[in-house]
């Protein structure tokens, strides 16, 4: 019988010297998934790192897969907060500003140290944390629906649900891209034509003259 994971941490750090192990454990994990990958990666080689012993990491975490879980879901309030915060900052701004900051943030999103962002989606599906992505993107397609009912008067979609699915999906897709496989379309001197371009793929499918296109 396949052994089930322990993913879910044995306590909260709640003072200060305790947050503070906890902390130097999940960047220490970060640092070993990294260097050595997943399948090298041990609770003792994790507990070296960090400089603490293996029996105060096994006071908080279980197993090496609550702790991967642990920094996988760190990393993923990290980059929701940051494109909540970038969609909350253009809510009144027209579709060509919230257009671009969109696709900027995004990149941004995905530059949060892009190869542990490699590593951690790689093991999503087998630590277990599906379930807070798919919450994650719930949101981003919420903030984005919202945006667009609320510039209902700018675009030239009916249906929003399906609008900010293909946004959301779309940006994601291309930031996810271009960061983890074509670093080199993301350049210092290129950088400001790929968000140009993928802003102008949303926009020609927002505007009004998206009907125009679909009909020819």
């Amino acid at each position: 019988m396949a052994r089930k994971l322990q993913t879910n941490p044995r306590k909260s750090a709640s003072q200060e010297r305790s947050r503070a192990t906890v902390d130097a454990l999940l960047e220490a994990t970060a640092r070993v998934l990294m260097k050595e990958g997943y399948d090298r990666a041990s609770t003792n080689r994790i507990a070296e790192v960090a400089g603490v012993s293996i029996g105060s990491l096994y006071q908080y975490f279980p197993s090496k897969e609550a702790l991967v879980a642990a920094v996988i879901d760190r990393h993923t309030q990290e980059v929701s907060q940051l494109t909540r915060n970038a969609l909350v900052k253009v809510a009144t701004r027209p579709i060509e500003v919230a257009a671009r900051e969109f696709v900027s943030v995004a990149i941004d999103a995905h530059r949060i140290n892009p190869k542990l962002h490699g590593v951690l989606a790689e093991q999503i599906p087998r630590i277990g944390r599906l379930e807070n992505i798919e919450a994650n993107q719930q949101e981003a397609y919420a903030l984005v629906r919202g945006y667009l009912e609320a510039h209902q008067d700018e675009i030239d979609v009916a249906d929003l649900d399906l609008a900010a699915f293909i946004c959301v999906t779309s940006v994601e897709a291309l930031t996810h891209g271009a960061v983890l496989h074509n670093p080199e379309l993301l350049a210092p001197n290129r950088v400001d034509r790929f968000i140009e371009e993928a802003s102008r793929l949303i926009l020609r499918y927002l505007s009004s003259g998206a009907s125009d296109l679909r009909r020819r």
